[in-house]
């Protein structure tokens, strides 16, 4: 009989939760309800930095020896940030747990993040984004992002920050972000792997239950919906990139689910997808198009990219509009319905045995709604989604509402 996922709440609010697994790897790590909609307005980036510079220094390691705590035994250290959330967590073999779970709660509860570390990664984090900037198929995303949500918003400003703001940072504004964002009623700890339930709970109460602080950032604001705005920016370059935009419901909003499956049928992964068989198989206008959701917990971001030559801009673009309009109009047929919904529920089925991917999910699931996460659940949403959902949820992106960016 398959264990079943178990979740806890230590004394001082932090969240846990457990998931079984028969393998001789463990996963665990933090999710905080931290990004950059969270940076400072004179620090835009630190979310990002902190992610980074939270490696440098505790009061009881120097970089050095985090770098090897975990790589000595072939296990890995990693983070990310996003515009909501930071994830710190490390994979492992399975009898060091213990090491893993002390290594990442010493970060969070005691980093210093030492001057001369600080200096030395803004030179990296400043690559960083010059490299990011210099490829424009990634960088036409954030000023996609400037541009629907406002520039100079909280939701609008790149991850990674700008220059002025990293050369600006210090040691007190990582330990400030610290000491305000990683919080326990602001996170969430997550395992996956054979250990039982009640010694993970156990040796997390140890390790981080005595973190009492308490939330101390200011509210967040939720951008106003501006009107929509097309936008071509002349770089000289040889291939257009161009995205097109609009604001969807957030996270908790019943809509998902619709928006979900009409966001697959449009541009998901499938090569059978409506706008890559028009624009690409039939038609060879682009190299790539794809369409993604960035669900938030206030509001959300529906988004096409696509990649091609600048004379067939304007035709890839007629096409998108004329697709979601028909989509818009019309409900799909009760066939066509189903094959969309068996597309993918399978390909949720599919992604549930990313062993990365489920344990991340279990520590947001928790984290985000305060329960396990359950693919089968989720499959019966999208299952009971109608094809008049489906069509209310396209007209939330018809020509009217969306905004469109090319690169050039």
């Amino acid at each position: 009989m398959k264990k079943e996922i178990t979740t806890h709440t230590l004394p001082n609010g932090l969240k846990l939760v457990h998931v079984p697994a028969a393998q001789r790897v463990g996963w665990c790590g933090l999710i905080i309800n931290a990004g950059s909609r969270d940076d400072h307005a004179s620090r835009l980036g630190l979310a990002h930095f902190v992610e980074h510079t939270i490696f440098k220094g505790t009061t009881h390691r120097r970089a050095w020896h985090i770098l090897n705590r975990m790589e000595t035994v072939g296990g890995e250290l990693n983070a990310y940030t996003t515009k909501e959330g930071t994830a710190l967590y490390s994979v492992f073999p399975e009898p060091y747990l213990k090491r893993a779970m002390e290594l990442i709660a010493d970060l969070v509860m005691h980093s210093v993040f030492p001057e001369a570390e600080i200096e030395r990664e803004k030179d990296v984090v400043l690559e960083e984004l010059a490299s990011y900037r210099d490829t424009p198929s990634e960088a036409v995303f954030d000023d996609f992002e400037d541009l629907i949500f406002g520039s100079g918003s909280s939701m609008g400003h790149n991850i990674l920050g700008t220059e002025d703001h990293i050369t600006a940072m210090g040691s007190t504004d990582c330990a400030r972000y610290l000491k305000e964002q990683y919080v326990p009623e602001n996170m969430s700890f997550f395992y996956m792997g054979p250990a039982d339930a009640g010694k993970v709970f156990r040796e997390a109460e140890k390790q981080f239950g005595a973190m009492h602080h308490r939330l101390c950032r200011p509210a967040r604001v939720t951008p106003a919906i501006l009107p929509p705005e097309h936008k071509v920016v002349d770089f000289g370059l040889h291939q257009s990139h161009t995205i097109v935009g609009a604001r969807v419901p957030g996270m908790y909003d019943d809509s998902r689910f619709a928006l979900a499956l009409l966001n697959n049928l449009l541009a998901g992964p499938g090569m059978n997808s409506l706008l890559n068989v028009l624009m690409r198989e039939r038609r060879g206008l682009v190299y790539t198009v794809e369409s993604s959701i960035a669900s938030f917990t206030d509001c959300g971001l529906l988004e096409i990219y696509f990649g091609c030559e600048q004379n067939k801009v304007k035709k890839s673009l007629d096409i998108i509009g004329k697709t979601i309009d028909q989509l818009a109009q019309s409900p799909l047929s009760a066939s066509r319905l189903d094959a969309a919904k068996r597309q993918y529920c399978g390909q949720l089925l599919v992604a549930s045995q990313s062993v990365e991917a489920t344990a991340l999910g279990a520590g947001k699931s928790v984290l985000y709604w305060n329960q396990v996460p359950n693919v089968d659940r989720t499959v019966e949403r999208i299952k009971a989604v109608t094809a008049e959902q489906v069509r209310q949820a396209a007209e939330l992106i018809t020509p009217s509402h969306t905004s469109i960016l090319t690169f050039q």
